[in-house]
């Protein structure tokens, strides 16, 4: 069994004597492989994202890094030309594949595909061509493949002309555009888009609306019976339960979780102010300023909320080498200030920001949720809204996109918002501040159920079951 993906389980840094330090990741895909057995006969192939990670790969000499450094995972990091992965990660992948499927472009000014989008596309079909021979060496016959999400979706074909013994999986962790959004890109390049997840025996998705969307790009741009060879499937990312309320109680988090309460403050009564969290990287798609902007309408609709509730705001840096993402988490800034300055009192803080990824007070602050809110543009799933319900002490509210892909399970225990209604979601967060404490708990026990409901170790082997059958 092989696994693809741009990120590996673990990443490298150089300190000043030239020593390396490994240190290993998390996410759904280490748990799944850690499910299935340090014994088994796997190997993860991943990018070289640094210069640590590149100078891994030449000590390794192109093979497997040692073992020590992956808790025993078979992983081949893969030394691609670093002007070809810069081209491939952030000209194409995340400035083009990413804006397509989260349907994020200002069309009057973009996209613009002309002969620099072009150079750019020949690095992306070179870093998949990469990974597609990586596979092809390192598969035994008849071998099955799980090759992961946007950054890869040529090489499932490039991988099937290589080795048409295989049993190849993709698995796409975006929404997928439907067809009018994603004919934005050129007929030629939307072709060999779909043609490279075809090449798999099996596609997969987080919900059947991106499955179906994928499908009917298929229908539209390659024809009605395009994706007749590839079987479909769809598994929706679970939160992991155990994980979460273990590392939940740990002593750290107890410690973030005494340094918030300081900061949001006694109400003016003397009583615990409300919490309406959110914890987002600074990614476009997630919407942050206009959830900011609806606490703001919430604060001038119910001015009987104010001082008694706090808007807890992580907002993590995402993609800073983009312009429009350093722009982006600079409005997040400003709009958190302003709304400061404009309510905020002495003893009252309306927004308590943090922009430095800090995943120990990120699990303080879902412990101290009395609201949710996850309101995204377009998610594939979102896992924060799967979380908070899983880890909040008293259980929480839960106001959430009909936009997100979590939407699908857990709509029905949620308030659903649409997530460019600034007002609409003020009156959703209004409702939930307002809910009873035993109608809130019973809802936060649904919401956690339905998010626990395939955890990363069994959505990981669903994959490979349904692949190997």
């Amino acid at each position: 069994m092989l696994v693809a993906s741009n990120r590996g389980p673990v990443s490298y840094q150089i300190d000043e004597e030239g020593s390396l330090h490994a240190r290993r990741g998390g996410g759904g895909l280490v748990s799944g492989l850690s499910a299935i057995g340090s014994d088994a006969d796997s190997v993860w192939v991943c990018a070289a994202l640094g210069d640590g990670d590149r100078e891994a790969v030449r000590r390794a000499d192109g093979g497997l890094l040692p073992a020590a450094d992956t808790g025993g995972q078979r992983v081949r990091m893969l030394g691609i030309d670093p002007a070809v992965h810069a081209a491939a990660y952030n000209d194409i992948a995340n400035s083009v594949l990413w804006f397509v499927h989260h349907m994020l472009y200002q069309t009057p000014m973009e996209p613009v595909f002309d002969a620099e989008f072009r150079r750019h596309w020949a690095s992306y079909r070179a870093y998949n061509q990469a990974f597609a021979e990586a596979l092809a060496e390192e598969a035994a016959e008849g071998a099955a493949v799980l090759i992961q999400d946007y950054h890869l979706a040529l090489a499932p074909r490039l991988l099937r002309e290589l080795r048409p013994d295989l049993r190849i999986g993709h698995f796409s962790h975006t929404p997928w555009a439907p067809p009018d959004y994603f004919r934005l890109l050129p007929d030629d390049i939307a072709a060999e888009l779909l043609g490279g997840i075809l090449g798999a025996d099996r596609a997969a998705f987080l919900t059947q609306r991106w499955a179906d969307a994928f499908t009917a790009c298929c229908q539209v741009v390659l024809g009605p019976d395009a994706a007749a060879g590839t079987r479909i499937g769809v598994h929706g990312l679970g939160a992991d339960a155990d994980f979460l309320r273990g590392r939940a109680h740990q002593d750290d988090v107890a410690e973030r979780m005494t340094a918030l309460r300081a900061e949001i403050g006694p109400g003016p009564d003397g009583t615990a102010r409300r919490t309406i969290v959110r914890v987002d990287r600074t990614e476009l798609s997630k919407n942050i300023v206009r959830g900011l902007l609806a606490y703001r309408q919430l604060l001038d609709d119910h001015p009987e909320w104010r001082e008694k509730v706090v808007h807890v705001a992580f907002a993590y840096p995402s993609r800073q080498d983009l312009a429009v993402y350093r722009e982006y988490t600079a409005e997040v800034r400003r709009v958190a200030d302003d709304i400061n300055e404009r309510y905020g009192t002495a003893g009252w803080t309306p927004v308590v920001l943090h922009v430095k990824d800090d995943f120990a007070r990120s699990l303080a602050a879902y412990r101290l949720a009395d609201v949710a809110l996850v309101n995204p543009i377009r998610d594939g799933m979102n896992l924060v809204a799967k979380e908070v319900p899983v880890v909040s002490d008293e259980g929480c509210a839960l106001v959430l996109s009909r936009e997100a892909g979590a939407y699908e399970e857990l709509g029905e225990d949620a308030i659903v918002v649409n997530p460019y209604d600034i007002g609409g979601t003020a009156d959703a967060l209004h409702a939930a501040l307002s809910l009873p404490v035993a109608e809130r708990a019973e809802r936060s026990k649904r919401l956690a159920a339905a998010a626990t409901a395939l955890p990363p170790a069994r959505w990981f082997l669903d994959q490979l079951d349904a692949l190997r059958n």
